[in-house]
C-alpha cells in the first residue's frame, strides 16, 4: 500500500515551492521531468511545462484537487471515480491533461473553464471492455485544444460529439472500433456536410491497436483532409482506405499489406510516406513499383523480401529514406541499373539482412546518401573503395558485425562522416593514428575485445562524443593522444580502460558530460583512506555513475566546480552490502541542482552533506531501504533543495524518524513526495486510519531516557503553568466555590416567594467607584422621600462581616438581598471581586426559577464584549435591564426615574 506525504503550504510565486499537503499527488518543474518520467505516462509530457502534477488512485477529486497548485501546466489524474461539471475551473492554466476513468459518463460541463488546454488524453479500460458516454458538447469550451487522444473506452457510433475547430490529432486506440466510417457517427465535424463545404483538415489519425477494426465504409469520411494515418496494430485492409472518401492523405502507416494493395493506395492518394513494416508484401512487381512515384520515405521492415525488382529506385525518384531492415535480403540489388541514373536517396537502413557481402559500386548511385545503417548483418570486411561514391555521408553504422579486418585509411573516401557505431565487433584496431581515415569524425561509439597483452588505442584527435565498451580482460587499453581537445561526452562501458586520472583536466579540458557505466568506482578515486573522485574536470556538467553492483566502498564525489547533475546508481556492492552516508558519496560540488541515488547503499541523510551543495535543487532516493532522516535537517530545513522525492524506498521504522511530522507541517520550502509503503519486515499493513508519522511513532521504544524527558518536559510546563493556576485562582476557583455554596443554601431550584430579605438592594462597585455610590446613589436610595427611597442598602464596605472570608461574605449579602445592583465601569471590569460578583449574579439570575432582579449601571460607555459571560448578559440587556449614567444634568432625572421604577418593583 502506497502512501505519498507532502508538505502543508504553497508559496503563490510558482514554481518556488513551499510545501504543501495532499495524499498521492507528485509534482515537479518541467526541467526536472526526466528524474520522474515514469509517473507521467499516461499523459503528454512536454519539459517546457512550468509546472506538472500527477495523482495516483484518486478517490476523491474534489479533495485532491484542492491541494494541487493552481498555477500548474499539466495535470495526470489516475483512477477518478467522477468528474463533475467545473471540476477544472480552478485551473485555467492547464495545457495538459490525462484522465483515467473509472466511470462511464462524462457529465456536461466537466471540462468548462479550460481555454488554453491543448492535449486531452483520455484513458479507460483496454480494448473496449466498457463504455464511455461523452455528451455532444464535451470539448465545446476547450477552444485551444489540439490533440485528443482516446484509449481503451468504446465511444458510441451516433454519439455526435462536436470537435474544437483547433484540433489536429485526433487518436481513437485500444476500443471496440469495427468500421472506420463509425468515426462520422462519433464525430460528425470530421465530415463534410451538405450545410458546410469546409474539409475538416487532421494532421494525424491514428487508429492503431485497433484490433477489431476490419472494416472501412466506402465514403464515409467524405471530405476529410489527413496528414498521417496510423492503423498499425489493425487488420483492416490498405485498399478498404481508397474507399472511404478522403480527400487528402499524405502519410499512411499500415500493417496488414500486401505490394498490390498498398501500391494501389499510394497512387490513389499520391502518398509522400508509406510505412507497412512487419506486413507480408511478397515479392514487388512491376507494376506496383510504378505506382511508388510520388513515394519520399518508404519503410518495408521485417516484410519477408528476399530480393528487390530491377530499378527499383529508379521506379521513385523522389524517395529520400528508405528502410529494408529485417529481411532476408542476401545481396542488394540497389544499383544494378545500366542507366546510370542516381537517386536522391538520404537515408538507408539494411539492418538485420544477413548480408555477407558488399560488392564494388552497390551504393553507386547513391551520392545523397547521408545516413547508412548496417548494424546485425554477416560482414566481414569492408573494402575502402565500396564507399567511395558516398560524399556526403555523415552517418554509418556497422554494429553487431563479424567484422575482423579493415585497411589502413578504410574511411578516408567519406570525407563528410561525422558519425561511426562498431559496437559488438571483432575489428582488430590499429594503434596507427591513421586508422581511421575519416578527417571530420566527431561521434563514435566502439567495443574494445579483451586483451592478454597491453595495447594502445589510437582515437582521432577531433572527436567530440566518444562511447567505448571494454570486454573484460586481464589487460588495459591505453588512449592516444594524449589529449582530446574537443571531447565533450565520454561513455565508458567496463572496466577494462586504464586511464590516468591525475592529469584528467589536461587530457579532457573540454569534456561537459560523463558517464560511467558497469564501472567501478575503484578506477577513479584514490585508494587511500580519503577514497575521493580524482578526475578534476572543470567544465564536467553532467555525471552519470552506473556501478552494477561491484563498487567495494563509497567513492566521494568532489572537486567537479561547474557539476549540474549528478546520477550514482547500483553502487551497493552485491558482495559486500554496507550502509553509507550522502557526506561519504557526495562532496563539494557548488553548482549541483540534481542528485538521483538509487541501490547506492544508503541509510543516512543529514544536514552536513547539504551545507556544501547550496545550489541543489532536486533530490530523488531510488531503491533505497531503511533510510532514516536525522532531525538535522530540520534545522537546516531552509537551506534543504525545493524537491525531494522518495521513490520505491523505505523509511526505517524506527523512532529517530519520527521527528518528521513536525517538520512536515512546519518546512517552509521543500516539497516532499515519499512513495511506495513504510512497512517494517513482518508488518502486514497500516491501518489507514494511521499515518506515517503515527506508524512511525509506534515503534519508538519505551526507554528510561524517554520517560525522563517526557517527565521533565511535564515538569517544565507545570512551572510555567503556576502563574496561570495563581489567577485561576483569584477568579474562577472563588466563583465556583460561592456558586456551591448557593446550591448548598438551596436556592437551586426554590422560588423566592415570602422570603423576608434583610437588604433591598446589593451594591456591587469597585473602590474607583465608590465616590459616586457615597454621593450619588446612596442619598437617592437610603434617603427618606420625598427625595430618596428609603431603601436599605448592602454595601461591601460598610456591610461585610468583619474577619468573615470575602466569597462567604459576598455569597451571604447576595441571597440575602432582592435586588443586585452592578455599577460597572472600566476599573471595575479589571476588579477580580466585581467581576466574580458579576458572575455570580448572572448565574443566580438564570438558575432560580423565580429570578431576583439584576440591574446594570453604566458609569461609562462600555462594549458588550468587554462584560464576562456576555452570552449570559445578552438575554438581560435586551430586556431594559441597564442604564448609562448621563453626564448632562438635563438627562440625570431620566436616570433615578427608570433606576426608581425598577426597584419598586415586586
Amino acid at each position: 500500500m502506497g502512501r505519498y506525504w507532502l508538505l502543508p503550504g504553497l508559496l503563490l510565486s510558482l514554481p518556488l515551492v513551499t510545501g504543501w499537503s495532499t495524499s498521492n499527488c507528485l509534482v515537479t518543474e518541467g526541467s526536472q521531468l526526466p528524474l520522474v518520467a515514469r509517473f507521467f505516462t499516461f499523459c503528454h509530457r512536454d519539459s517546457k511545462l512550468s509546472f506538472l502534477a500527477a495523482c495516483f488512485s484518486v478517490s476523491n477529486l474534489t479533495q485532491t484537487l484542492e491541494a494541487v497548485p493552481r498555477t500548474v501546466e499539466g495535470l495526470c489524474l489516475g483512477s477518478v471515480p467522477t468528474l463533475p461539471p467545473d471540476a477544472f475551473s480552478a485551473f485555467p492554466g492547464l495545457k495538459v491533461l490525462g484522465l483515467i476513468l473509472h466511470f462511464t459518463r462524462l457529465m456536461p460541463g466537466a471540462f468548462r473553464g479550460l481555454g488554453q488546454l491543448r492535449y486531452l488524453s483520455i484513458f479507460g479500460q483496454p480494448f473496449g471492455k466498457k463504455s464511455l458516454f461523452l455528451p455532444p458538447d464535451a470539448f465545446a469550451d476547450l477552444i485551444s485544444l489540439q490533440s485528443l487522444h482516446i484509449c481503451g473506452p468504446c465511444l458510441d457510433e451516433k454519439a455526435g460529439i462536436h470537435l474544437p475547430p483547433s484540433l489536429q490529432w485526433l487518436s481513437i486506440t485500444l476500443s471496440c472500433l469495427q468500421d472506420a466510417g463509425e468515426l462520422a457517427g462519433m464525430f460528425p465535424d470530421l465530415v463534410q456536410g451538405s450545410s458546410s463545404k469546409v474539409s475538416w483538415t487532421l494532421k494525424m489519425l491514428d487508429l492503431s491497436s485497433n484490433s477489431q477494426l476490419k472494416m472501412a465504409s466506402p465514403g464515409s469520411l467524405q471530405g476529410l483532409q489527413v496528414e498521417i494515418l496510423n492503423l498499425r496494430g489493425t487488420p483492416l485492409d490498405v485498399v478498404s482506405v481508397k474507399g472511404l472518401g478522403l480527400q487528402k492523405l499524405n502519410v499512411l502507416y499500415a500493417q496488414n499489406a500486401t505490394a498490390k494493395l498498398a501500391a494501389e493506395a499510394v497512387a490513389h492518394f499520391e502518398l509522400q510516406v508509406l510505412d507497412v513494416g512487419q506486413s507480408k508484401i511478397g515479392p514487388i512487381s512491376q507494376e506496383a513499383l510504378a505506382s511508388f512515384h510520388s513515394l519520399k520515405t518508404l519503410g518495408l521492415s521485417n516484410t519477408g523480401l528476399t530480393e528487390l525488382p530491377p530499378g527499383f529506385l529508379a521506379a521513385m525518384p523522389r524517395l529520400q529514406r528508405l528502410d529494408l531492415s529485417r529481411n532476408q535480403l542476401q545481396s542488394t540489388m540497389l544499383c544494378m541499373n545500366e542507366t546510370g541514373d542516381v537517386s536522391g536517396l538520404t537515408t538507408l537502413n539494411l539492418s538485420g539482412n544477413g548480408l555477407r557481402i558488399l560488392p564494388p559500386g552497390t551504393f553507386s548511385c547513391l551520392p545523397h546518401l547521408r545516413e547508412l545503417l548496417l548494424q546485425s548483418n554477416q560482414l566481414l570486411s569492408l573494402e575502402g573503395h565500396l564507399f567511395q561514391d558516398l560524399q556526403q555521408l555523415e552517418t554509418l553504422k556497422l554494429d553487431t558485425n563479424p567484422l575482423l579486418n579493415l585497411d589502413k585509411d578504410w574511411l578516408a573516401t567519406l570525407p563528410a562522416l561525422t558519425t561511426l557505431s562498431l559496437l559488438d565487433t571483432q575489428i582488430l584496431l590499429s594503434p596507427e593514428p591513421g586508422f581511421w581515415g575519416a578527417k571530420r569524425l566527431h561521434t563514435l561509439s566502439l567495443r574494445l575485445p579483451a586483451l592478454s597483452a597491453p595495447a594502445v588505442l589510437s582515437l582521432p584527435m577531433s572527436l567530440t562524443s566518444l562511447e567505448l565498451y571494454i570486454a573484460p580482460g586481464t589487460k588495459h587499453w591505453t588512449l592516444s593522444p594524449n589529449i582530446f581537445p574537443f571531447l565533450e561526452n565520454l561513455t565508458i562501458h567496463g572496466r577494462g580502460l586504464k586511464l590516468g586520472v591525475q592529469n584528467a583536466s589536461e587530457v579532457f579540458p573540454a569534456l561537459q558530460k560523463l558517464f560511467l557505466l558497469q564501472n567501478s568506482l575503484d578506477a577513479f578515486c584514490s585508494q587511500d583512506t580519503s577514497n575521493i573522485f580524482l578526475w578534476q574536470l572543470p567544465k564536467l556538467q553532467s555525471l552519470k555513475v552506473w556501478g552494477a553492483g561491484s563498487s567495494s566502498r563509497p567513492c566521494l564525489i568532489t572537486g567537479l566546480p561547474s557539476l549540474r547533475e549528478l546520477k550514482l546508481e547500483s553502487l551497493q556492492s552485491i558482495t559486500q552490502p554496507r550502509s553509507v552516508r550522502l557526506e561519504e558519496l557526495v562532496g563539494d560540488l557548488p553548482q549541483l541542482q540534481a542528485l538521483l541515488l538509487s541501490s547506492t547503499g544508503l541509510k543516512s541523510l543529514s544536514a552536513t552533506a547539504f551545507q556544501r551543495l547550496h545550489r541543489l535543487q532536486v533530490l530523488v532516493l531510488d531503491f533505497e531501504n531503511e533510510l532514516v532522516l536525522q532531525d538535522s535537517l530540520r534545522e537546516y530545513s531552509p537551506q534543504l533543495p525545493r524537491y525531494i522525492y522518495i521513490l520505491n524506498s523505505k523509511l526505517a521504522c524506527q523512532c529517530a524518524n519520527a521527528w518528521m511530522e513536525l517538520w512536515v507541517k512546519q518546512s517552509t520550502k521543500t516539497y516532499i513526495h515519499i512513495r511506495d509503503n513504510h512497512l517494517c519486515p513482518g508488518e502486514v499493513r497500516v491501518p489507514a486510519r494511521d499515518s506515517l508519522t503515527s506508524f512511525l511513532w509506534d515503534h519508538c521504544p519505551q526507554t528510561s531516557e524517554l520517560m525522563l524527558f517526557l517527565a521533565s518536559s511535564a515538569l517544565v510546563l507545570l512551572l510555567i503553568a503556576l502563574p496561570l493556576f495563581q489567577e485561576a485562582r483569584n477568579t474562577w476557583i472563588l466563583y465556583l466555590q460561592a456558586l456551591f455554596r448557593v446550591w448548598l443554601q438551596g436556592l437551586r431550584g426554590k422560588g423566592g416567594e415570602g422570603k423576608r430579605f434583610l437588604f433591598d438592594v446589593f451594591v456591587s462597585h469597585c473602590r474607583q467607584d465608590q465616590s459616586w455610590v457615597i454621593e450619588e446613589l446612596l442619598p437617592a436610595l437610603e434617603g427618606f422621600l420625598p427625595a430618596g427611597l428609603g431603601l436599605r442598602l448592602c454595601l461591601p464596605e460598610r456591610d461585610f462581616e468583619p474577619g468573615k472570608d470575602v466569597v462567604d461574605n459576598v455569597v451571604d449579602s447576595m441571597v440575602s438581598s432582592r435586588t443586585t445592583l452592578c455599577v460597572l465601569s472600566g476599573q471595575a471590569l479589571c476588579n477580580p471581586r466585581c467581576r466574580l460578583e458579576l458572575r455570580l449574579a448572572t448565574s443566580l439570575l438564570l438558575a432560580a426559577p423565580s429570578p431576583p432582579v439584576l440591574l446594570l449601571v453604566f458609569l461609562e460607555p462600555i462594549s458588550r464584549h468587554q462584560l464576562p459571560g456576555y452570552h449570559r448578559l445578552a438575554r438581560l440587556l435586551r430586556r431594559g435591564d441597564y442604564c448609562l449614567w448621563p453626564k448632562e444634568e438635563e438627562r440625570k432625572s431620566g436616570f433615578w426615574t427608570w433606576l426608581r421604577s425598577r426597584l419598586r418593583q415586586p
